[in-house]
C-alpha cells in the first residue's frame, strides 16, 4: 500500500537539486512531504525510491566516477541516452520499461515509475536464489531481438545514438581493454574484438542486459539501466546476457541444468528475430565475444561479486582463454564447451561459494 501523508517519515533529501527537480516537473508539490530511500543497484548511478503522499516514484542520477575499486570515469551525458533508449523501447514494447515521468538532461536526472518488488522481482535475485525458469530467459531473448530488429537500419536512431565515446568508456575499455591488459598473452585477440565491436554499427544496443537490470513483470521482462545505449553491435547484448547465465551456473550448481537451458533458449528466441543480417554472422560475433566477457567479469574493471571461490575464477580463466584462442562459430558451441568442462573431472566443485 502506498504511504499516506500521515505515514510518511521524511528523511533528509540527498541534494536540494533533487527536490527542486520534482517540484519543477510537478511530480511533487511545494513543501510536500517526501521520503527518499537509496536503492541498491549498479555502480554508475545513484537511484532513489521517493515516497510521496499516496504514490511512489524513482529518481536516477548518473555519476561521473563509477563506484568500483578501479578508476573508472564516464560522462554523465549517458543519462540522456538512457532516457532516449527507454523512450524508444516504450514506443515498441510499452511493458518493457517503467513509465517515464520527467527528465533533466543538464543535471543528468530523470524520474520514472516505481515498480513494487513484490510484483516485479529482480531476475538476478531469482536466479541466485535457485528460482530458474527458462521461459523467463526465452522472453528476454525475444524482447531483445524484437528491439534490435525495430532499430536496425533506422537512420534517425543511428544519428540519435552515435554514442561511441560513451560505449568505449563504459564497455570497451573497462571490459575488453582492461582484460587485455590483465592477460598480455591474449591482448591481441581482445584488442581485435574491441576494434571489431567498436566499428560494427547495426542496431540499437542496450549495453547492460544483465539479470540485475531485468525485472520479471506480470506482462514480461522489464529492462532497466540503459546508460550504455549505443547504435552498434547487437551481438554484444546477446553475449552480455548469456554470459551472466553461465557465470551463475558456477554458484547455483543445483540449478545448473536449468541455467544452461536458459542460456540456450535465450539465444534461440533471440536469433529467430534476426532479420537485419545473416544469422550466422551475428552468432559468430556473439560466440567470440562471449568468452571475452566471461574473462572480463573476473579480471576486468567490474568483476562479478559472487565469484568468491578461487576455483571458480580459475575455471572461468581456463575455459574462456581456450575459447578465445580457438573461437567457436555459434553460441551453442560455447555453451557445449562450458557444459562439458563443468562436467569434467577438472571442473569446479559442486558446493556453493556464495
Amino acid at each position: 500500500m502506498s504511504p499516506t501523508s500521515a505515514q510518511l517519515d521524511p528523511g533528509p533529501v540527498p541534494d536540494t537539486a533533487l527536490a527542486d527537480f520534482l517540484t519543477a516537473h510537478a511530480l511533487a508539490g511545494p513543501g510536500e512531504a517526501a521520503r527518499w530511500t537509496p536503492l541498491a543497484g549498479g555502480v554508475s548511478s545513484d537511484l532513489w525510491r521517493v515516497d510521496l503522499p499516496g504514490r511512489s516514484l524513482c529518481v536516477k542520477r548518473a555519476l561521473a566516477k563509477l563506484k568500483v575499486a578501479a578508476d573508472w570515469q564516464a560522462p554523465v551525458s549517458r543519462n540522456a541516452y538512457e532516457w532516449a533508449w527507454m523512450r524508444f523501447a516504450s514506443g515498441h514494447r510499452p511493458d518493457s520499461v517503467p513509465e517515464l515521468l520527467a527528465h533533466d538532461p543538464e543535471a543528468g536526472l530523470f524520474a520514472m515509475a516505481f515498480l513494487p518488488p513484490e510484483d516485479y522481482p529482480v531476475w538476478k535475485a531469482q536466479l541466485l536464489g535457485g528460482e530458474v525458469r527458462p521461459a523467463t530467459a526465452a522472453a528476454v531473448g525475444e524482447l531483445l531481438g524484437t528491439l534490435h530488429a525495430a532499430s536496425a537500419g533506422d537512420s534517425a536512431v543511428t544519428a540519435e545514438f552515435a554514442t561511441d565515446d560513451n560505449f568505449h568508456a563504459l564497455r570497451i575499455e573497462p571490459y575488453l581493454l582492461a582484460t587485455a591488459a590483465a592477460h598480455p598473452g591474449l591482448s591481441d585477440i581482445l584488442q581485435d574484438l574491441a576494434d571489431r565491436t567498436a566499428t560494427t554499427h547495426l542496431a540499437l544496443v542496450h549495453g547492460d542486459v544483465s539479470p540485475k537490470n531485468i525485472l520479471v513483470g506480470p506482462s514480461g521482462p522489464v529492462l532497466l539501466d540503459a546508460e550504455c545505449a549505443w547504435y552498434g553491435d547487437p551481438a554484444f547484448d546477446l553475449a552480455f546476457c548469456a554470459n551472466h547465465l553461465l557465470l551463475k551456473s558456477l554458484v547455483v550448481p543445483e540449478r545448473r541444468a536449468d541455467l544452461l537451458r536458459s542460456a540456450r533458449v535465450l539465444v534461440e528466441e533471440y536469433v529467430r528475430c534476426v532479420d537485419w543480417e545473416p544469422r550466422a554472422a551475428l552468432e559468430m560475433r556473439a560466440a567470440s565475444l562471449l568468452p571475452a566477457l566471461l574473462l572480463a567479469r573476473v579480471d576486468g574493471k567490474s568483476p562479478v561479486e559472487y565469484l568468491t571461490d578461487d576455483r571458480h575464477r580459475l575455471f572461468v580463466r581456463t575455459v574462456a582463454s581456450a575459447l578465445l584462442r580457438a573461437p567457436a562459430t555459434t553460441v551453442a558451441d560455447v555453451l557445449d564447451t562450458w557444459a562439458t568442462e563443468l562436467g569434467s573431472s577438472t571442473g569446479p566443485g559442486s558446493g556453493r561459494s556464495d
